[in-house]
């Protein structure tokens, strides 16, 4: 017999996803995701907000500020590569890159290509700015 967990399906599950509001670049990559269908399943946490303080699982709001960070549906805290993983699962026109990029090597591929994009990240937050 199936328990009533084991039965929930994915689409049912969700996540939370914290993003820096403050960030120009972040608040339009977030704002392409609210757009998609699925992302009602998804507690967006902006970082930048006066009254966030991370903690209860959460990353602090220095730590949070500076790299993408989910809580998967399953508790767990991931950063980086494997955050995007954990949200792409979470919509349904991304979910079969999410479960691709999940599985070595392509998670170490997207985790190598979130931290050759960081150093870009001022770079790039200007350049959003200057669009805004």
């Amino acid at each position: 017999m199936v328990s009533e967990e084991e039965s929930t399906p994915q689409a049912e599950t969700s996540c939370r996803v914290f993003y820096d509001g403050a960030c120009p670049l972040c608040r339009r990559e977030i704002a392409f995701y609210r757009r998609r269908e699925g992302e009602t399943r998804i507690d967006w946490v902006d970082v930048s907000a006066a009254d966030y303080r991370g903690g209860n699982g959460a990353p602090d709001p220095e730590t949070a500020r500076k790299r993408f960070h989910v809580v998967s549906a399953r508790g767990e805290l991931v950063a980086g590569g494997a955050a995007f993983a954990e949200l792409w699962s979470m919509l349904p026109g991304f979910r079969a890159a999410g479960r691709l990029f999940r599985i070595p090597p392509f998670s170490w591929a997207v985790a190598l290509a979130y931290r050759l994009f960081l150093p870009l990240r001022p770079a790039l937050q200007k350049l959003a700015a200057k669009g805004e």
